[in-house]
């Protein structure tokens, strides 16, 4: 059951980070549109699909919850305000999202509101990851690393770079669903984007490596773990190829590839620590009766079916944007 439950939480974290992140990357660029009918078409593009997108989150914490709680415990009292911010930040954005619709002198309000959450929101999941990362500080397992422990210039510099990620995925995603000025304009931040956000993940790289030797060595005493990322990155690199001659699904796949190439550095660098380097994925998971226990119930019935009915959706909302804002 541990092994199960370390799988799926690894699957809901990966699809919420590539289904929300090209949602809230939406939400970022729209601080940047200033014509209306491009938000419009920026909104219908997401609209479908974007709250759905973020019920991988609640599983993620779900899973935490019931099968590791001696992480979720320690991970919540050091991340408490970064978590609160977060969610914050993502009921603001959901609330200006439904507001903004029906608004008329507020709209610039709501507008603002909408691309300030979506940015908040990003920070601080890329903060969090980052404190997670740099190693909390625990002792006879309990966080002793105070109200701000959790920031540092590694965690700051995640934020950052996942700010960028997102607004990758966002492009990606407006470039496969819309056309004309706005696709165009896709396909010219595209490329400054990648190069953005790669810039930043080795600043990262280098700030953890630095930070921690342990990463380092554990990639030069196994070097065929690198056959993953590094096949990974390199179906990412050949989808870029079709960004040059504007295939319109290639963006938005090259974008996937290169988050699921860093998703699986992230875990290779820390296993077996599910809580670097305090906690390992064995001394984290709940009683066998407790893993047991959620099999029966979110493991053979919410899993499946938060999977089929997002599947379900995608494929109903598979074209593109209209100009009157439905689908083909």
């Amino acid at each position: 059951m541990t092994l199960f439950w370390i799988f799926a939480l690894a699957v809901t974290i990966l699809l919420y980070v590539l289904l929300d992140g090209f949602d809230l990357g939406v939400g970022m660029l729209f601080l940047f549109s200033r014509d209306e009918p491009n938000r419009r078409r920026m909104l219908a593009a997401i609209s479908p699909v974007w709250d759905g997108n973020e019920t991988w989150l609640v599983l993620t914490g779900t899973i935490l919850f019931g099968a590791f709680s001696r992480v979720f415990a320690l991970a919540l009292s050091a991340l408490y305000l970064p978590v609160l911010v977060g969610i914050c930040a993502l009921i603001l954005r959901g609330v200006a999202f439904e507001f903004r619709a029906n608004a008329t002198r507020s709209r610039g309000f709501w507008d603002a509101a909408f691309g300030v959450g979506s940015l908040v929101a990003t920070f601080v999941q890329g903060a969090a990851l980052g404190a997670l990362g740099t190693g909390l500080a625990v002792q006879d397992s309990r966080y002793t690393g105070g109200r701000f422990g959790w920031l540092s210039l590694l965690s700051i510099l995640c934020g950052a770079a996942l700010c960028l990620g997102y607004a990758l995925l966002g492009v990606g995603w407006l470039i496969k669903k819309c056309e004309g000025r706005l696709r165009e304009a896709g396909y010219r931040l595209f490329p400054w984007l990648l190069v953005a956000f790669l810039a930043l993940l080795a600043l990262v790289a280098l700030d953890a490596h630095a930070k921690s030797l342990r990463i380092l060595d554990r990639w030069v005493q196994h070097p065929y773990l690198l056959a993953v990322p590094v096949a990974t990155a390199l179906g990412a690199w050949l989808l870029l190829g079709g960004t040059w001659r504007r295939r319109d699904d290639r963006p938005f796949l090259a974008s996937i590839g290169i988050f699921a190439a860093a998703f699986v550095v992230i875990a290779m660098s820390f296993w077996p620590y599910m809580l670097p380097y305090s906690i390992t994925v064995a001394e984290a998971a709940s009683p066998p009766e407790s893993t047991w226990f959620m099999f029966w119930g979110a493991g053979l019935v919410a899993l499946p079916l938060t999977l089929g009915y997002t599947l379900i959706v995608y494929h109903v909302f598979r074209g593109k944007v209209l100009d009157s804002g439905s689908y083909e």
